[in-house]
C-alpha cells in the first residue's frame, strides 16, 4: 500500500488507525471470527469498538450494516472469506478487497468497487454483496466515518500479487 506514502503524507500504521478504516477491518475482522469460532466474545468487541467510536445509537446502526454486510459475505462469497487475527499489523487480499469495495461505493468508484466485488464473489451471487456493502458503505458515510479512496491501480496490483499464491 505504497500509494498512502505518496498520496496522504500517511503510512500504512496510520492508515489502519484512522477510525473509518479501523471500523471497516477490526470490524470486519471481529465479526468473521465470531463466526468463525461459534463465541460472542468477539461481537462483544466489535460492539465495544463500534459504541466507543460511534456512540450508541449511531454504533448499533452501523453494527447492523456491518453484521448484514459480513453475514452476507459469508454466505455468497466465491471462496471462504480469509482475515487475519485482529489488531494484527498486516492485511490479507480479502481484507484489501472488502475495504476496496467499501472504500469504491463511498468514493463513486465504481469501476474499483466492482473489481473488488468481482474477486469476491460469483456473478449470480454478487448483486447481494453489493448491495449490502454498498449499504455499509452508505451508513458509515452518514456518520462521517470516509474511507480514504483506494485507487484501482493498488487493487490490481493485490489481485496480482495473490494469483500467484495459494489464498484460499
Amino acid at each position: 500500500m505504497h500509494f498512502l506514502e505518496e498520496n496522504e503524507g500517511c503510512d500504512v500504521d496510520c492508515y489502519f488507525q484512522r477510525k473509518p478504516e479501523k471500523l471497516v477491518l477490526e470490524g470486519y475482522r471481529r465479526w468473521m471470527a465470531g463466526f468463525e469460532t461459534g463465541s460472542v466474545a468477539p461481537w462483544e468487541m466489535t460492539w465495544e469498538l463500534y459504541a466507543a467510536a460511534l456512540g450508541a445509537r449511531p454504533g448499533r446502526q452501523a453494527l447492523a450494516e456491518l453484521s448484514n454486510f459480513v453475514r452476507t459475505l459469508r454466505h455468497c462469497a466465491a471462496c471462504p472469506m480469509r482475515s487475519f487475527p485482529f489488531n494484527a499489523h498486516h492485511i490479507c487480499r480479502d481484507e484489501c478487497l472488502t475495504l476496496g469495495l467499501i472504500a469504491g461505493y463511498q468514493h463513486g468508484d465504481r469501476r474499483t468497487a466492482q473489481t473488488c466485488l468481482s474477486a469476491i464473489a460469483c456473478a449470480a451471487r454478487g448483486p447481494q454483496i453489493s448491495e449490502a456493502a454498498e449499504s455499509f458503505a452508505d451508513t458509515l458515510a452518514a456518520l462521517d466515518q470516509k474511507l480514504l479512496p483506494i485507487p484501482q491501480f493498488a487493487i490490481e496490483d493485490v489481485l496480482a500479487r495473490s494469483r500467484s499464491q495459494t489464498v484460499h
